[in-house]
C-alpha cells in the first residue's frame, strides 16, 4: 500500500509505549515482549491498522504484534490503534507496532520464538512473474515463516486477488502446510469469525468476492 509521507509519524511513533523501532533486538525472545505467557499473534504487513486494532480488542487473551515495514504506515497505525482503545475505554496492554521488513524476517525471529498464528491481509500481489519470490505468500517466504511458527499453528490469509490466491495454494503445499478452511467468497461464506479490514471494506464495495483460507503448519 502506497501512503504519502507523514512528517508528524516518527515523532509520534518515538514516544509510543506499544512501538518497537529495533526488532532484531527481540530475536529469540519475543515471548518476552508482553510479560506474561499469553498466545502471541502476528500480522504480516499490518496497513493502517484496522485489524490489529479491532482484534486486540476483541481478544484480550491474545497479544498481537502488528508488523509494517513503513514509519508511515505504523504512525498511521498507531493513530487508529489509540482512537479504538479510546473509544473502548482500554488501555493498550496486548499489542506492539514492530517495524520489520516481512521479507527479511528472520533478522528478528528464530526457532526459539514460538508464534502461535500469523495474519496476511490482502498482502501485495506481485503479479509479475519476476516478482513472485516477493509475495508473502511464496514458498521462499512460508519457509522462512515455519521457522518460527509453532506446530500445529495457523496462517490466515485474505485477498481479492485471484490468482494470487490460487497461485498460493501451490505454495502451502510445497511448503509443508495443510489447508484446513478454504472459501473463494468470504462474505457468502459460513465463516463465524471475520474482521473487516480497509482493503476488504473498499474491494467488496467493488463487488469484488474475498478469497480466504487457513492453513495449519504440518
Amino acid at each position: 500500500m502506497r501512503i504519502r509521507r507523514k512528517k508528524w509519524a516518527r515523532p509520534e511513533l518515538a514516544v509510543c509505549p506499544y512501538y518497537i523501532e529495533h526488532s532484531a533486538e527481540y530475536k529469540g525472545k519475543w515471548n518476552t515482549v508482553f510479560e506474561n505467557d499469553k498466545p502471541l499473534y502476528a500480522e504480516l504487513g499490518c496497513g493502517k491498522g484496522l485489524f490489529a486494532a479491532q482484534a486486540a480488542l476483541k481478544y484480550p487473551e491474545i497479544n498481537w504484534l502488528a508488523m509494517d515495514i513503513k514509519s508511515d504506515m505504523l504512525g498511521v497505525a498507531r493513530r487508529t490503534v489509540e482512537k479504538s482503545f479510546s473509544e473502548a475505554g482500554r488501555e493498550v496492554d496486548n499489542l506492539k507496532l514492530v517495524s520489520q521488513n516481512i521479507e527479511m524476517i528472520l533478522t528478528s525471529f528464530d526457532e526459539n520464538d514460538r508464534i502461535d498464528r500469523l495474519y496476511i491481509n490482502f498482502c501485495n500481489p506481485w503479479p509479475k512473474d519476476k516478482h513472485n519470490k516477493r509475495r508473502l505468500t511464496h514458498t521462499r517466504q512460508l519457509k522462512q515463516y515455519r521457522v518460527f511458527l509453532k506446530d500445529g499453528g495457523e496462517i490466515h490469509f485474505k485477498t481479492d486477488d485471484d490468482e494470487l490466491f490460487e497461485e498460493s495454494l501451490d505454495y502451502f503445499a510445497e511448503s509443508g502446510f495443510e489447508i484446513k478452511y478454504l472459501t473463494r467468497d468470504l462474505h457468502a461464506s459460513d465463516y463465524p469469525d471475520n474482521l473487516v479490514t480497509e482493503h476488504e471494506r473498499m474491494f467488496t464495495e467493488e463487488g469484488k468476492k474475498i478469497k480466504f483460507l487457513i492453513a495449519t503448519k504440518i
